[in-house]
């Protein structure tokens, strides 16, 4: 095995990224940080039946609680983008990229006293075979996962990715102990900065933090953490003016110039490859015809969406899960708004006039409701009749069951990981249900190319047939718009991959 050096390996921005991060030992010290406190957050994204099984995990309260406080992962993407090495010490990979290695560290034990090994990684990740895992796309690459020493364990994969460490770092591909798992589920049992002290799925989660922990001195600054579950982002607002907490997420565009204002807030504005929009199922009727997509997507005002939902925390998305953030970010034309182009699409379908029924909730982002309503007039100008169908802000609707329905994603921090978690056909993600023909041909391409024009040329092609063909409406790129009080002290660099530093703030922030 050899650690990627290679020429045209180099060339590759972002395989240069993935060599730079090989044998990190972890973050530095972080500058003016100081140990003590009780951290308090109100989070979205909660469930009644939240658990710490990473399979179900999809909302920021457990992504936070769970990556974020109480597991680990392999390798963690810092705050810049930077990839580092978490329960994973190094890796080097053959000059196909198709055989990874990875170091494990050493002394590093579960709460309950297990030690950790390679035998908990090769479980860990088995348990993401099952189709109903967000992660299974990953695995499902794994050929082969083999211990070859106690701290090393070595990925065979289908084709070569030179992607593979960033992939690692998927919140749900959390280590648990072999052996012990369904106990780690049932009592959150990780090898995280913080052990659990009291959880009610969709409530609250404690966590105190553990005496002694290979990060100490480079993170996990607080003595305890308590994140309540509220879905009602006024709520949020609420508990944070009243100093119940400390920090919120998703804080509403309308209220971040008042709160901005008071001195005791600082509102964190964040651009990412976050996205809010609107998904169609392609292999169902009516959206299969692909001049009804295309009708569709003439028939949005996107300028009008971002400048009321948005409020300038944002700009006007492409209709791909690829955002500005990304490397090869091909920032093609957007589709824009031309009732006219849409009537003739809709003449060559034969549906004009046609009416449809949108799913929307507040559960997709803040803002749906509207947005779907700005839609709704948009479209009533080229002639369709978009009938909007609201469920509780707290209701997530099966997948299979919704045609065409609002939704929002945080995006991925590779397009690979980006496009496989939701547009490749056996992605569980993927609303659409599209990615197949050319699409995952060309994805299969890019996975294993080294030479960086030409995986700018080969996604730049994914993202204009992911516009020009595809079943995703996406009319704004959207800030991750947060806040926390004077109390809390954070890094000059926050981190805008997921809301809320990555999920990660209970191990970076600290007390003011």
């Amino acid at each position: 095995m050899t650690v990627i050096r290679r020429r045209r390996v180099l060339q590759s921005a972002l395989a240069a990224a993935v060599l730079g991060a090989s044998g990190l030992a972890g973050a530095a010290a972080v500058a003016g940080a100081t140990r003590g406190g009780y951290f308090r957050a109100a989070l979205g994204g909660a469930r009644i039946s939240d658990s710490w099984d990473a399979r179900t995990h999809a909302g920021l309260f457990m992504s936070a609680a769970a990556q974020g406080a109480v597991f680990d992962t392999l390798t963690e993407v810092a705050a810049g983008g930077a990839l580092r090495g978490e329960l994973a010490t190094g890796w080097s990979a053959s000059p196909d990229a198709r055989v990874w290695t990875f170091d494990l560290r050493t002394g590093v034990r579960f709460h309950n006293g297990k030690a950790f090994g390679a035998e908990d990684v090769l479980a860990s990740l088995a348990l993401h075979r099952d189709t109903a895992s967000p992660a299974r796309p990953i695995v499902a690459e794994i050929e082969e996962m083999r211990a070859t020493a106690p701290h090393q364990v070595q990925f065979t994969l289908a084709t070569g990715n030179a992607d593979f460490p960033y992939l690692l770092a998927d919140y749900h591909l959390l280590i648990y102990p072999a052996g012990q798992i369904a106990e780690a589920m049932a009592r959150g049992i990780g090898t995280g900065l913080y052990r659990v002290e009291r959880f009610e799925p969709g409530r609250r989660f404690i966590g105190r933090r553990v005496a002694e922990h290979y990060k100490d001195g480079r993170a996990g600054w607080f003595d305890g953490v308590d994140f309540l579950a509220m879905n009602d982002p006024r709520e949020r607002l609420e508990a944070l003016r009243s100093g119940r907490v400390d920090a919120i997420d998703r804080l509403p565009a309308a209220e971040a110039g008042a709160l901005q204002a008071e001195p005791r807030f600082t509102v964190q504005s964040l651009a990412g490859n976050q996205h809010y929009g609107f998904a169609l199922r392609t292999d169902l009727a009516p959206f299969a015809d692909p001049h009804l997509r295309q009708a569709l997507k003439a028939s949005v005002d996107r300028a009008a969406m971002v400048a009321e939902i948005l409020q300038g925390h944002g700009s006007i998305g492409q209709d791909s899960p690829i955002g500005p953030a990304n490397p090869y970010f091909a920032a093609l034309e957007p589709q824009g708004f031309d009732p006219e182009r849409a009537r003739w699409h809709l003449s060559q379908a034969g549906l004009e006039g046609i009416a449809l029924p949108m799913l929307v909730s507040e559960a997709a982002f803040d803002g749906a409701t509207r947005a779907a309503e700005l839609y709704r007039e948009s479209a009533a100008q080229a002639g369709i009749s978009l009938e909007l169908r609201q469920l509780p802000s707290e209701t997530r609707w099966p997948r299979d069951s919704a045609g065409f329905r609002a939704g929002g994603w945080s995006g991925r921090a590779t397009e690979d990981w980006a496009f496989s978690t939701v547009l490749t056909e056996a992605a569980p993600w993927n609303a659409t249900r599209g990615g197949s023909g050319r699409f995952g041909a060309l994805l299969r391409e890019a996975r294993a190319e080294f030479d960086s024009a030409r995986r700018a040329e080969l996604y730049a092609e994914m993202q204009r047939i992911s516009r020009d063909e595809g079943g995703l409406i996406l009319p704004m790129y959207a800030n991750h718009l947060q806040a926390h009080s004077a109390r809390i002290a954070t890094p000059q660099r926050v981190g805008a991959m997921r809301a809320m530093d990555d999920s990660r703030m209970a191990e970076r922030w600290w007390m003011a």
